[in-house]
């Protein structure tokens, strides 16, 4: 009976203590500039992300860093998907990018370049109504399926 109640008591103890591994949230410093989101967010200086927006590790790609990054970055924001669509139209064009094609709906995809790069969002809602946002950024062609240096 002891051995059954020692194993159930340390197997509720791992339980807990892998929960909260999972669970940690990340948040950005308020000299970052978007008040209140993740400092693994600070390394993105040329993009918008909103406030208390937490990062999918698992499913992020990412290379390089600030401005001259690359890859596919994705995190979930506790907003509807109308109101992350809405942010992203304002801020992006803030941030130096330029609207190339846009599709709003229940997947919904925008595309923007700048100078060197192109930026592709698509945002999609999730359960528990917050949005699933997924950031690819890739430099941008010259033509001739040449990608600029």
């Amino acid at each position: 009976m002891k051995k059954i109640l020692f194993s159930l008591i340390c197997l509720m103890l791992a339980a807990a203590l892998s929960g909260c591994v999972q669970n940690e949230k990340m948040y950005r410093s308020d000299n970052d500039g978007m008040n209140g989101t993740s400092p693994s967010f600070a390394q993105f200086n040329d993009i918008p992300i909103p406030e208390k927006a937490t990062m999918d590790l698992k499913s992020s790609l990412l290379l390089g860093g600030e401005s001259a990054w690359i890859g596919r970055l994705v995190f979930s924001a506790p907003y509807t998907l109308n109101s992350m669509f809405d942010f992203y139209m304002s801020e992006m064009p803030k941030f130096g990018w330029k609207e190339v094609t846009v599709v709003r709906s229940k997947v919904s995809v925008l595309s923007f370049t700048n100078d060197n790069r192109v930026a592709t969002i698509q945002l999609e809602a999730d359960m528990v109504n917050d949005t699933v946002v997924s950031f690819t950024v890739s430099p941008k062609s010259k033509g001739k399926g040449q990608a600029v240096k």
